[in-house]
């Protein structure tokens, strides 16, 4: 079964509802609570599931979380309404692992919020969406909307966590946190994420975090990631478990600058990194992770030191986002069609995959393009006991700060790609256009037709033709 049909399928059986009695309850005030409330609705369909129509004629202000404490499936019907929250607190949350179907409403927060301006300094920042999957969960967990859009918040548009530690399960590989054994689904149809993720530190458009043996599967259509504070999109899937993705005809532009280096630079070290000799110098003795920031957790500080506790290198860096970024960290593979979407201005990857582990990254790339973003348009990097294997068709990849496509197998895997139609230019300061490293004992082969690579091809342990 393909990812769309398992998707397709997924969501009818859901619209077909459980063997019990539903509820349907229409939302007829624009209050924030009392009969015909919004809220009144969830507290209705809580037990059993079911329906809700928003027919208000005019917008909803809420006062605090719209909160659906059921298990069953629960979908929520809007007709261009927008909910708006008066403060900074999540809009609304699915807190018991339901599956959550919501269409043609918007969630808008109040704004403003920068690094400045924190949303997280006198308690949570609020999100846009929330969906909390159980810790007994079991088999497919799915959110769908269509027609939505989220914007105004200072944490993540739309979050879905499968992870014992909330907020602080952490983006990136490692696998941090447990969570059920269920897997997630997001099917996301014109839904727009816009100036989310702006008040706190790794807050992105559309975050997932799964922990446990279940799989990531996210279906993405027309939508639109613009101005997010950290990811436009963040997938971590942190354990055993795939990560299956399709996307096309979206956009993403002008997202992952929260840490502002034009801010942040004053705070950086004259000497930001270093290496030295054994013996040379000590912890104590090199610049510090800077303290007394806007955000002090805005900047990365590695330090290698040598058995006799010495300094061998270090770095400091600001920690910038990308457009999508995929992270899988344990056995499990990132599996990957992205179409007909263009990639703008990202303050630091395009399209950045990291596979940790045993797992493949196997991505096909049609009709895309990237531009303008900070660093690599597009990077995939594999860890571990797999390989790199890609098809890039019609895309391009132009003017960014780092190389146009990179796709790295740092162990003992394969790396195959193949481009038709492709091109490339003013990468990497016009260094380089595509880079395809094995920098192990396994094999590849680059195989580029009808590809202009104007700023340069490295093929480092791989066999390369053009053709």
């Amino acid at each position: 079964m393909t990812l769309r049909t398992m998707l397709i399928t997924t969501t009818a059986l859901a619209f077909a509802g459980p063997a019990i009695a539903q509820s349907t309850e229409i939302v007829t005030s624009s209050a924030d609570a009392g009969a015909g409330s919004f809220r009144a609705a969830l507290a209705a369909v809580a037990g059993t599931g079911g329906q809700i129509v928003v027919a208000t004629e005019g917008d909803i202000t809420i006062d605090s979380t719209l909160e659906y404490t059921g298990s069953a499936p629960l979908y929520v019907f809007g007709n261009g309404q927008t909910v708006n929250a008066a403060g900074n607190y999540t809009l609304f949350a699915a807190t018991n692992g339901s599956g959550l179907t919501i269409s043609d409403l918007t969630f808008a927060g109040p704004g403003g919020f920068t690094i400045e301006n924190r949303g997280d300094l006198d308690g949570p920042a609020g999100k846009g969406i929330f969906v909390d999957v159980r810790d007994d969960q079991q088999g497919l967990v799915s959110l769908v909307l269509q027609d939505v859009t989220v914007r105004g918040v200072a944490n993540h548009g739309i979050h879905v966590s499968d992870c014992n530690l909330a907020d602080d399960c952490g983006g990136g590989g490692g696998g941090a946190g447990e969570g059920s054994d269920a897997g997630i689904i997001v099917q996301l149809t014109n839904v727009t994420i816009d100036d989310a993720g702006t008040g706190k530190f790794d807050a992105d458009g559309l975050r997932v975090d799964e922990r446990g043996p279940g799989s990531i599967l996210a279906s993405i259509t027309g939508s639109t990631f613009v101005g997010v504070g950290a990811d436009g999109i963040e997938l971590d899937e942190g354990q055993a478990g795939d990560v299956r993705v399709i996307m096309s005809g979206s956009r993403f532009d002008g997202n992952g600058d929260y840490c502002d280096p034009a801010l942040l630079g004053q705070y950086m070290p004259e000497e930001d990194e270093g290496e030295f000799e054994q013996g040379a110098i000590m912890p104590a003795d090199i610049p510090q992770k800077p303290e007394g920031t806007p955000d002090d957790g805005c900047f990365e500080y590695a330090v290698d030191t040598y058995d006799d506790g010495s300094v061998e290198e270090y770095e400091v860096a600001i920690d910038v986002d990308d457009a999508f970024d995929v992270d899988e960290a344990g056995p499990g593979s990132i599996l990957a069609t992205v179409s007909d979407t263009v990639i703008l201005n990202s303050f630091d990857e395009g399209l950045d995959y990291d596979e940790e582990d045993a797992g493949d990254i196997r991505i096909t790339l049609i009709g895309t393009s990237a531009s303008g973003n900070t660093d690599d348009g597009y990077k995939h990097s594999e860890e571990g006991e797999g390989g790199v294997y890609a098809v890039v068709v019609d895309a391009t990849s132009n003017d960014n700060g780092g190389v146009g496509f990179v796709f790295e197998e740092e162990d003992g895997g394969d790396v195959f790609v193949s481009t038709m139609r492709v091109a490339t230019a003013g990468n990497d300061d016009g260094e380089l256009g595509i880079e395809v490293v094995q920098d192990d004992d396994g094999t590849g082969a680059l195989s580029a037709v009808d590809s202009d690579f104007a700023d340069g091809v490295e093929a480092e342990g791989v066999d390369h033709s053009e053709g």
